[in-house]
């Protein structure tokens, strides 16, 4: 009989339970796949009394954290904490200690990551991180593994459940933002504080880790351009959809000239493409390489079954590399290629604003575009859209460099016949 591979457990919150749910349920097939048994020998936990998502032997719950890094008994260890600290100490000390790591967190990853695979590359041992982005969809093992031999020109996704659900009901069932966020919330698909939702935060974490393995450079979570949803209005998805497009939240990222450049920001895409179908809280990931060509990962891309699935997927090729004696994964260590913020490509973009209703007033507005040097392609102006002395316009812009979109737009905001401009979003053609 194979000697069982012990797992340490760095917390037992919601993907922790998942873990122990899985592992328990399935534990004829996961040993089959994994060569031997796997087994729990260690929880971290700060408060042992605490009532858990899955039954728990008292008697593997610890307060102390060298019961599961430094202990001899530990073969893997599996961070679940989430957050920077203690996790990122923790797991440092673990691939110190020569066991290898599993983590889900994409925060430690993106933000911290750097010291961590180097700790990892050093010690020999590796460090399994698929359950950092999107759940269950295995994406980080195909452009670890199936991709490894590609030229990838370019990665895009909705990566955040949340946000695509807010956006699916503003679009399906005309909810405002707030409204949708609500019911968000009560269907626990966001948390009381929504903030790295709705603001970006989350899915820029995760195109750093994508743009890192896609284009084997380190892609700091600093380099990544974010922008949320909170200002999207229903008006705008209305005009979306009279285009021809979607708004959709997107992550992406690409290689141009040399230099790699990622960004998470509401966009329009065109209503054909294969993202424009992904609703509610799923996620995928599209990513467009030299040979391969087009290739799409969709599925649910969080919750506790699929995080945890992923969790043990890694746990499995932890416990059969243990048993080879050979890693699984070569030396994570990249290449360093500049990242740049990508300000001076040639963008499309949607402007809505709310001008003063009177004669003239569209001329004032395209003389100001065309001195900045920014080519109109559409004007729109609903009649349903005038209230009072006010009244809407929509454009939308040929490609052209991003400084002169924002120069003439600056220029634009001055005019005393503009009132404001509630909504300018950019069109991705070409993803």
């Amino acid at each position: 009989m194979p000697s069982p591979v012990r797992l340490g457990l760095l917390g037992c919150g919601v993907v922790g339970s998942g873990v122990i749910r899985l592992l328990r349920d399935h534990q004829a097939e996961i040993a089959a796949r994994a060569g031997g048994p796997v087994t729990i020998h260690r929880i971290l936990v700060r408060d042992p009394k605490k009532a858990r998502g899955a039954d728990v032997p008292a008697g593997l719950l610890t307060t102390s954290p060298d019961d599961v890094v430094a202990a001899p008994e530990v073969d893997v260890v599996v961070e679940v904490l989430g957050g920077l600290q203690p996790a990122g100490d923790l797991v440092l000390r673990a691939l110190r200690s020569r066991k290898p790591v599993v983590t889900a967190n994409k925060e430690l990853l993106a933000k911290a990551g750097g010291p961590l695979f180097e700790a990892a590359h050093e010690a020999g041992v590796d460090l399994h991180f698929e359950a950092s982005v999107c759940g269950g969809i295995p994406v980080i093992r195909a452009l670890r593994e199936g991709l490894a031999a590609e030229k990838i020109d370019r990665v895009l996704g909705i990566v955040n459940g949340t946000t695509n659900y807010i956006l699916t009901r503003m679009a399906r069932d005309r909810r405002s933002f707030e409204e949708a966020l609500q019911e968000a919330q009560a269907k626990g698909y966001a948390e009381p504080d929504p903030s790295a939702d709705v603001d970006g935060t989350d899915a820029a974490c995760k195109i750093a880790i994508l743009a890192s393995l896609a284009f084997q450079t380190r892609v700091p979570f600093e380099a990544v351009r974010v922008e949320g949803i909170g200002s999207l209005n229903t008006v705008d998805i209305a005009f979306a959809a009279d285009l021809g497009y979607v708004i959709k939240s997107l992550a992406l990222a690409r290689e141009r000239d040399g230099a790699v450049e990622a960004r998470v920001q509401p966009v329009f895409i065109p209503k054909e493409h294969p993202l424009a179908s992904v609703q509610d809280v799923y996620n995928a990931v599209f990513i467009k390489a030299r040979a391969a060509g087009d290739l799409m990962f969709y599925g649910r891309g969080a919750g506790a079954a699929p995080t945890a699935s992923a969790v043990l997927a890694d746990v499995l090729e932890a416990a059969r590399a243990r048993a080879s004696g050979v890693r699984v994964h070569a030396p994570f260590r990249l290449a360093a290629k500049p990242v740049r913020a990508g300000d001076d490509e040639a963008v499309k973009c949607y402007i809505r604003m709310q001008v003063v209703d009177r004669p003239g007033v569209l001329a004032v507005i395209a003389e100001a575009f065309g001195q900045k040097g920014v080519s109109l392609e559409s004007v729109l102006q609903p009649k349903a859209a005038a209230a009072g002395d006010s009244a809407a316009l929509v454009f939308t812009t040929h490609a052209g460099p991003e400084k002169s979109l924002h120069a003439a737009l600056d220029r634009i905001r001055r005019l005393p016949v503009v009132k404001s401009i509630p909504g300018v979003i950019r069109i991705e053609e070409e993803v």
